[in-house]
């Protein structure tokens, strides 16, 4: 790590956008050790058919029909910098701050705050599912990452068998990659609701209505991954589920300010509201039912519903 660098980055910051893109990548790299990405070929293997495990327990149990990206990357934290970044630059593509006065500052502030962000986030985040949106890809473009470093990391300090916690790891994004591939209409509702908030930001203006749509919409996405996650999982997992949360709800005072900064606690918010909502359907009926809201857009639970599984059991006519 080389924070002199990263600083240096930041205060270099330039173009004509409220974020120096480029210079975010390099400050974040600089102040992230990459990790480990010294893997052997069963190594490499064993992520593969953890994935493939999960893609037909999922197909099998939950009834879904979906595919998997062509490539499962392994990567180390610099690669996934890389490639979130270019997910935040597109989605932020055409945020307008309109700010004036001194735009150099403003925009070596916006520089600084993202490289720091996704500084924090590439040390943590373990796997992702990365619907690539607004990607000018036309194809069913979409990806799966595992940050190798962070789970082998974490692993240790929750003192886990690795093996049996990566393959947790892959059961939850692979649930995700369901729920995307079964509803194709998912991602193009999510990126309006997001084009609609960046809208909004860009006009001064923050809409309550939009902002709770993408909040109700992730807080479905989250909460029927973390219940597919469980109903189909092949191995005893309550101990991995005891310490993660331990892990999401703990850390120094530092690492507590940067979750409360990032939205994180709201995030936890939306597995666990999320979750209760989706164990309601699913124990009142069946897993299949609780598939009902990957049918169509209308299918999402409201606000309301979220906290009341029967209101929407009763919107749905079962």
């Amino acid at each position: 790590m080389n924070f002199y660098r990263a600083v240096r980055a930041v205060a270099d910051a330039s173009g004509a956008g409220p974020v120096d893109w480029a210079a975010v990548a390099e400050s974040a790299k600089a102040a992230t050790a990459p990790g480990d990405l010294d893997l052997s070929s069963d190594e490499v293997e064993s992520y593969q058919s953890d994935v493939r495990a999960a893609r037909d327990r999922i197909r099998s149990v939950g009834g879904l029909d979906f595919d998997l990206p062509e490539t499962i990357e392994v990567q180390h934290r610099h690669h996934w910098i890389d490639a979130n970044i270019e997910t935040f630059e597109r989605i932020l593509a055409d945020l307008d701050t309109g700010v004036e006065f001194l735009p150099g500052v403003v925009r070596s502030v916006n520089t600084g705050s993202m490289a720091i962000s996704i500084s924090f986030l590439a040390n943590n985040v373990l796997g992702q599912y990365d619907p690539l949106l607004l990607s000018p890809d036309t194809g069913n473009a979409h990806a799966l990452y595992f940050v190798n470093p962070n789970i082998e990391r974490v692993a240790d300090r929750l003192a886990v068998d690795l093996p049996r916690f990566r393959r947790w790891i892959a059961f939850h994004e692979v649930t995700h990659a369901a729920e995307f591939g079964s509803a194709p209409w998912l991602a193009n509702h999510l990126e309006d609701c997001l084009e609609d908030v960046v809208d909004d930001l860009s006009s001064g203006r923050f809409d309550r209505a939009d902002f709770k749509q993408v909040d109700v919409t992730m807080t479905a996405v989250e909460g029927y991954a973390e219940l597919l996650m469980d109903r189909t999982f092949d191995d005893e997992y309550d101990d991995l589920r005891r310490k993660l949360e331990e892990r999401r709800r703990g850390g120094n005072p530092l690492t507590q300010l940067m979750r409360h900064l990032l939205g994180l606690g709201r995030k936890r918010r939306q597995y666990e509201r999320g979750k209760d909502f989706f164990d309601a359907v699913a124990d009142a009926e069946d897993l299949q039912t609780a598939s009902l809201v990957w049918e169509r857009k209308e299918n999402l639970p409201t606000d309301s519903e979220l906290d009341d599984a029967e209101k929407w059991l009763a919107r749905m006519g079962v």
